[in-house]
């Protein structure tokens, strides 16, 4: 496989808000700049594991778009692209991503920007599978989510009218993917950082300083 070709097997998108706008209910616990402070960490964090996977390109959609310099740090010292997720819920945005991404791309994985799990080798192990024919891939979360998913072909039904933040997001998307009648596979369930609660479990190098 020539470089160029390696270049366009695969792409790992990373969704990420404005540093202020999310983890808001971690507010209390942490206060606003702590708060603030930690997702840029969650980030960066996923970031590095994209680029340390050496699957292909890494994109950091952003949202509202990409002109908060917290972005354009990312974009300079991590290299990913910076792309704006557009308007519309988090299916239509997802939805939008996944179109452009694949059409540049033999294979797409999108992932949040909360997730202190993810490594590497959880970012190849989803490639592999879409890789070996999979059309869909799945990283579940312990919410009812999911924290990652990975496709090789996109239809706008597998991401409209889903209840997104509620803990069906898994279950109905299950669901599509059987009406669809396409191949797909899970990974082992990811925990993501949402409630006062996870930030206990949080590893030391993330962690509020």
């Amino acid at each position: 496989m020539t470089a160029s070709a390696a270049e366009t097997a695969c792409r790992v998108m990373v969704f990420a808000r404005a540093p202020g706008e999310a983890k808001t209910r971690l507010i209390p616990a942490l206060g606003e700049a702590g708060a603030a402070a930690l997702h840029r960490r969650l980030v960066m964090h996923c970031l590095r594991a994209a680029r340390e996977s050496r699957l292909g390109p890494v994109e950091l959609w952003c949202a509202p778009d990409a002109s908060d310099p917290f972005f354009r740090e990312c974009e300079r010292r991590l290299g990913a692209s910076l792309h704006a997720q557009g308007e519309g819920d988090l299916g239509a945005r997802m939805q939008r991503a996944f179109e452009s991404t694949l059409a540049r791309a033999e294979r797409a994985i999108l992932v949040g920007s909360d997730i202190p799990a993810l490594s590497a080798q959880y970012l190849r192990v989803a490639d592999q599978a879409l890789a070996r024919g999979d059309d869909a891939v799945i990283g579940p979360a312990e919410d009812g989510g999911y924290a990652l998913i990975g496709l090789s072909r996109c239809d706008p039904e597998l991401f409209r009218d889903i209840p997104w933040g509620g803990s069906e997001v898994l279950t109905q998307t299950r669901r599509r993917l059987a009406a669809l009648s396409w191949r797909s596979s899970e990974l082992p369930v990811l925990w993501d950082v949402d409630r006062p609660e996870d930030l206990e479990r949080l590893p030391q190098g993330l962690r509020t300083r």
